[in-house]
């Protein structure tokens, strides 16, 4: 077997877990108007393969619902008509001459979207499995009004979702495919925000995920570094920054998809994911694999990451004593705890730690030991785990680490599907070595970090 044929069978064999979980699920997909004009190194338009990406989605048992953006082309139509847009508080004033030159803006992308859909799959295996694809008004707006004194008119916000018709077609298999307009029961037509649209409909359907497709690769932290994952706490203090700063005309699109994710991730969608869909793949990447290739926002405001301090030396020993006795963790008194306090992180919901983990960094190595990883029982569902060791990544990262490793007697499943591989006892620092017990007989997992 060569390696290219290990590459993809192991590839394989991380995703399809994925795609048996997932199967069935709602899944929101937001694809920007900017995005859509965007053209990859060999100049061929992102909309094919973006298109193409979502219909293989589709195949693989999501039910997906686009909803798409068309700022810069409702900007060409009305530069060709020779109408001047007025912007009133980041909101485009829409009265009937400039609504009917942006009705048909959008009805030229919808109907290019739909043709790029419906052929996604003919140049591929799956040619076979026709793809359906359907518009209709399934969004019910209001007017905005008058703000500050300007009758923004046609300009509106989304009132409610028709999700009896949209899940009677998700349920058929097709791609509902929604654009920024939306309409009223007397028959009038309004102007929306494509974000608006996402995170209503995220919110109607009870989507498990709504993914932020743009031009950039997630979420930035203020020194220029992807930020993997982050709660909406967090996020409402970025959109706080956003709209404090001097450039805030220059981040609009950004603090309205933060506003969108935050909406929907508040009133119980499980997952906003904002990726770089200029990336071949990005969509499939973020979906399908562990670690993803975007930012990942979740609500955790009952549940909060922090480090450790010396009065939560109690409820860390509650959930992490049962597994000492088991044999599963290396048993640590209370003093050697609350000396090595420090190097420990906790999970806690109101009030309650329910989680924790330990980090030890050598730091003439650059690698990091990853200890003492438990969750309380009553809460081993939901992934706190995983997100656990996501924390502990950022900090052995932020620390100067390459690596992570752990040494464990019955767990190693657990460390292997997520990014570890066996390792062998010379590979450790050399403190570490001196240390090691070989009565207890501990395997070692090692994993690079990025």
């Amino acid at each position: 077997m060569n390696d290219e044929t290990k590459n993809q069978l192991s590839w394989f064999r991380g995703v399809a877990p994925y795609i048996n979980a997932y199967r069935g699920n709602t899944v929101i997909v937001l694809v920007s108007g900017e995005l859509l004009l965007q053209t990859d190194e060999a100049g061929m338009r992102q909309t094919r393969r973006l298109m193409e990406d979502i219909a293989l989605l589709n195949s693989l048992g999501l039910k997906i619902v686009c909803v798409y953006g068309a700022r810069p082309q409702i900007d060409e139509r009305l530069r060709q008509g020779g109408i001047e847009s007025q912007i009133h508080t980041d909101l485009r004033v829409t009265d009937v001459t400039t609504l009917a030159h942006l009705t048909e803006a959008v009805g030229r992308l919808q109907t290019e979207l739909q043709a790029r859909l419906t052929q996604s799959l003919s140049s591929t295996p799956l040619r076979n499995n026709q793809v359906s694809v359907a518009g209709g008004n399934f969004i019910i707006a209001r007017p905005i009004g008058v703000v500050d004194g300007v009758d923004l008119e046609h300009t509106g916000v989304v009132r409610r979702v028709d999700t009896q018709s949209i899940r009677a077609l998700l349920d058929l298999g097709q791609i509902v495919l929604l654009g920024p307009l939306g309409y009223s029961p007397t028959g009038e037509v309004f102007n929306l925000a494509s974000e608006d649209v996402a995170a209503s409909v995220a919110i109607a359907l009870h989507a498990e995920k709504l993914v932020i497709l743009s031009e950039q690769d997630g979420l930035i932290d203020t020194e220029g570094r992807l930020v993997r994952e982050t709660s909406v706490a967090e996020a409402m203090q970025m959109i706080g920054a956003l709209e404090a700063s001097d450039a805030r005309s220059a981040f609009r699109h950004e603090r309205r998809r933060l506003l969108a994710a935050c909406r929907a991730l508040q009133k119980g969608t499980r997952r906003v994911h904002i990726i770089n869909g200029t990336r071949d793949g990005a969509l499939i990447q973020e979906i399908y694999t562990r670690d993803g290739i975007g930012t990942m926002i979740t609500d955790q405001s009952y549940e909060t990451f922090r480090a450790a301090v010396i009065d939560d030396a109690a409820g860390i020993l509650n959930i992490i004593r049962p597994l000492e006795e088991q044999g599963i963790l290396v048993k640590r008194d209370r003093e050697r705890l609350e000396r090595e306090i420090g190097n420990f992180m906790i999970v806690e919901r109101d009030g309650l730690i329910i989680g924790c983990a330990a980090l030890y960094f050598y730091r003439e190595y650059a690698a990091a030991e990853l200890a003492c990883v438990a969750v309380d029982p009553a809460y081993q569902t939901g992934g706190r785990g995983d997100r656990l060791l996501l924390h502990a990544e950022r900090k052995a990262r932020e620390l100067g680490a390459k690596q992570v490793f752990v040494l464990t007697t019955q767990t190693a499943h657990w460390f292997l599907e997520r990014g570890f591989r066996p390792a062998g006892l010379d590979e450790l620092p050399e403190e570490k070595q001196r240390l090691y017990n070989f009565q207890r007989r501990s395997k070692v997992f090692i994993k690079q970090l990025a």
